[in-house]
């Protein structure tokens, strides 16, 4: 039988030699294994039978207390739910299913101008006019010779045949212009349909053999401030960009010319997005992006785009005519003066656009308009801000009459005006123009002129007097040569009279290469009053 108490005899000297070299503390690493291996050697049987109980009470509680899976069936129903990967949810659908749909229709467009003489840089962004040029150039000081610039911008499909909508300043001036279209990797050659500096818009037509995607153009009048917008284009030469943010601003004047109402957007735009599509959630394009304002040359949260609307009636001209027709009557106004409502209730009109000016020759003018008067209605519609009284003018049809409603001395009175195109309205002698090309012409000789009116006669202290008033003399002309200036105005040629441009056009006509010419003119001198002047040279050929 196993004797149990040498065995409790041992293991209470193997307890007091461990605890005994433990307490020497910093002498654990010197433990004597002599001492060990003799206790052991002398009472090896109950070393023995001691390391085989040890190892039976072992298997005993192992087997009698539960495992991980024991207590995990045991929980039961309180344990953990697996987690689950769920099924991809898209949270920005509709605008991805927007540029799905638009996408296709947006090309990118690659121009190259080649200079033939010396150029300076042009400034940067921020510093000048920001609707120059819609992305920023940098350019070393070039050497003599010809030079090539190249540029990128954007433009959207409109007709499947492979017209594109951009802008102006993205093709103005190229040598080639090239369009990509989304996923083609094709460079085809475009050509310049028309083009249109008011709007900045301009119509390309490229030739793929096939039909195009093309963006669907939405009503820009039914768009809110506030609403979601995405622009789509090519900022820095990134093909396929797609920006978000909504409408800040309509009907935003005051940052480009006339006919440039904007819709602005804090959708972020940048070089290379000029000519891209505006688009809505309905997948429509509602604008034409054309401009920024920035500090840095890039995106600061102001960008412009055209409406759509005003894209449609270029585009449409563009393609019917290769120039927008606008019609004009020939009066001109500053918006913020001729609606100031203190002026307008000292004229005693309620609301209106005061008439600055009237071009002389012009339909406003030969209907017995004159500045001072106050433009109350056209056709019976109210006019209270610049663009009701611009956008019906120029939209009118060229040869058709308005009836304009306006007032003079608190009187309401009407007149019918034709309307006329707006380019020679305003185009100086050129508007005036009329019959054959041949012979001499106030061109020809260096002036550009115009009928005198009895408001500027009035005005040069010239009252009553007829002529034609000189506007500009062109630099080493005939007309320069023999001492015309700008105010000059003319009233004799060859002691002929002369009271309207088309007078002095016939004057001309009649002369012959070589001839003796005396221009009689009237000239305004600061110090000496109204002078009698005679110039005179021969005809040159």
């Amino acid at each position: 039988m196993l004797h149990w108490g040498r065995a409790g005899a041992v293991c209470e000297r193997i307890v007091e030699f461990w605890r005994r070299t433990l307490e020497r503390g910093l002498e654990v690493m010197s433990i004597d294994l002599r001492e060990f291996s003799g206790i052991a050697r002398r009472n090896r049987w109950e070393l023995t039978v001691l390391l085989s109980v040890t190892l039976l009470c072992g298997l005993l509680i192992g087997t009698v207390l539960p495992g991980p899976g024991a207590i995990a069936a045991k929980i039961g129903k309180d344990s953990a739910t697996p987690l689950a990967i769920p099924d991809p949810v898209h949270l920005s659908s509709a605008f991805a299913s927007i540029v799905q749909s638009v996408e296709p229709a947006v090309v990118n467009i690659s121009t190259t101008q080649v200079h033939t003489t010396v150029r300076r840089p042009r400034r940067p962004r921020g510093f000048g006019d920001p609707f120059d040029d819609f992305w920023n150039r940098f350019f070393d000081f070039p050497d003599n010779g010809p030079t090539a610039e190249r540029s990128l911008g954007s433009g959207v499909i409109v007709d499947k045949k492979g017209y594109i909508l951009t802008n102006n300043h993205v093709v103005d001036g190229a040598t080639k212009i090239q369009v990509q279209l989304n996923g083609d990797t094709t460079h085809y050659t475009a050509k310049v349909v028309g083009t249109d500096e008011e709007t900045d818009l301009a119509v390309l037509k490229i030739d793929t053999n096939r039909d195009l995607a093309v963006a669907k153009l939405g009503n820009s009048d039914g768009v809110k401030v506030g609403d979601w917008v995405l622009a789509i284009g090519s900022p820095f030469g990134l093909r396929a960009t797609v920006t978000a943010g909504i409408i800040s601003a309509k009907d935003r004047e005051g940052v480009g010319g006339q006919f440039q109402r904007f819709l602005q957007t804090d959708a972020a735009i940048n070089p290379g997005n000029s000519g891209g599509p505006l688009v809505d959630m309905a997948d429509q394009v509602i604008g034409i992006n054309t401009a920024i304002v920035t500090q840095t040359t890039g995106y600061q949260g102001v960008g412009f785009a055209l409406p759509s609307n005003a894209a449609v009636n270029v585009y449409n001209d563009l393609i019917g005519h290769g120039k927008v027709m606008r019609g004009s009557i020939g009066v001109s106004f500053q918006e913020e003066q001729s609606t100031n409502p203190i002026v307008l209730k000292e004229l005693g009109a309620p609301y209106g656009i005061v008439i600055e000016g009237v071009e002389p020759g012009s339909p406003a003018s030969r209907a017995g308009l004159n500045p001072g008067d106050v433009i109350t209605e056209v056709d019976g519609n109210p006019v209270k801000t610049g663009s009701d009284l611009v956008d019906r003018i120029t939209h009118a049809k060229v040869g058709s009459k308005v009836r304009i409603t306006y007032l003079r001395d608190r009187k309401e009175m009407e007149t019918n005006v034709t309307v006329e195109a707006r380019d020679r309205v305003f185009s100086g002698s050129v508007n005036e123009k009329e019959g054959s090309s041949d012979g001499s012409s106030p061109e020809k000789f260096g002036l550009h002129a115009q009928t005198l009116s009895s408001e500027r006669a009035r005005h040069l202290g010239m009252q009553g007097q007829h002529g034609v008033i000189v506007s500009e003399v062109e630099p080493g002309s005939f007309a320069e040569d023999i001492g015309f200036a700008a105010g000059d105005v003319i009233v004799e040629v060859n002691h002929n009279s002369v009271d309207s441009f088309n007078g002095l056009h016939r004057a001309l006509s009649d002369l012959r290469k070589g001839q003796d010419v005396v221009f009689k003119v009237f000239r305004q001198d600061e110090n000496r009053g109204l002078l009698t002047v005679f110039l005179a040279g021969k005809v040159p050929a």
